[in-house]
C-alpha cells in the first residue's frame, strides 16, 4: 500500500484568500500557531506574554502569560495587582498544566484538520463515483467498513433477486426455460443468466 501523496509543506503567497472556507481554516492554524509559539516563549524565557487576535468577523482571541491583564498593565506602567505574585509552586503547578492544555489543544486541531482532509477526499471520491454504481467501486480500494457495507448490499440485492425471481415464476411472467439461477461455488453469490 504506498504512503499519502501529498505536496508537502508549500510557501504560499501572502495576500487575501479568496474562499471563505480556506480562510477561516486558515486564520485557526495561524491563529494556533502564535499561541504555540507564544507558549514556547514563555516556557523557554520565561517571558510575560500577551496576543490579543481579533477574527475577520469580529471575535476576539487571546493568550496570556500570566495574564493578559497583568501583561496589559505592565505594558502601561500600571499597578501590578496584588493577585498577580502567586507562590511559586502554584506557578510551576500552573505552567505544566498550561503545557499540557497546549499539547492536547495541538493534538486536537492535527486531528480536526486531518478528518476535514479526510472529508474532502471522500467528498471528491464521492463526487467521481456518483456517475457509477456501488457495485463498480474497485475493490481493492475499499477499506473494511466500506467492504462490509458492499457486502450487506450485495446480500440484500441478491434477496430481492430471488423474490423477484419466485414471484415472476409464480404469477407466470415468464417461463422457466427462459432463465436459470446459479450459485457461485467460491464466492456463494448468486448470478442470473438470461
Amino acid at each position: 500500500m504506498e504512503g499519502k501523496q501529498t505536496r508537502g509543506r508549500q510557501k504560499i503567497a501572502i495576500k487575501r484568500i479568496e474562499n471563505e472556507d480556506d480562510r477561516l481554516i486558515t486564520f485557526s492554524k495561524r491563529r494556533s500557531g502564535i499561541y504555540k509559539k507564544a507558549s514556547e516563549l514563555v516556557t523557554l524565557c520565561g517571558a510575560e506574554v500577551a496576543v490579543l487576535v481579533f477574527s475577520p468577523a469580529g471575535k476576539a482571541f487571546s493568550f496570556g502569560h500570566p495574564s493578559i491583564e497583568s501583561v496589559a498593565n505592565r505594558f502601561l506602567g500600571q499597578n501590578i495587582a496584588p493577585n498577580d505574585n502567586t507562590h511559586p509552586l502554584v506557578e510551576a503547578h500552573r505552567k505544566v498544566r498550561i503545557n499540557e492544555l497546549n499539547q492536547q489543544h495541538n493534538e486536537l486541531l492535527s486531528e480536526m484538520e486531518a478528518e476535514r482532509d479526510r472529508g474532502k477526499v471522500l467528498k471528491e471520491g464521492t463526487s467521481e463515483k456518483s456517475s457509477q454504481g456501488w457495485w463498480e467501486a474497485p475493490i481493492d480500494e475499499l477499506s473494511l467498513q466500506e467492504l462490509k457495507q458492499m457486502n450487506v448490499m450485495l446480500e440484500e440485492f441478491h434477496k430481492n433477486l430471488h423474490k423477484t425471481i419466485n414471484e415472476l415464476r409464480r404469477n407466470g411472467g415468464a417461463s422457466s426455460s427462459s432463465f436459470q439461477v446459479h450459485t457461485g461455488h467460491a464466492t456463494n453469490i448468486p448470478f442470473c443468466q438470461l
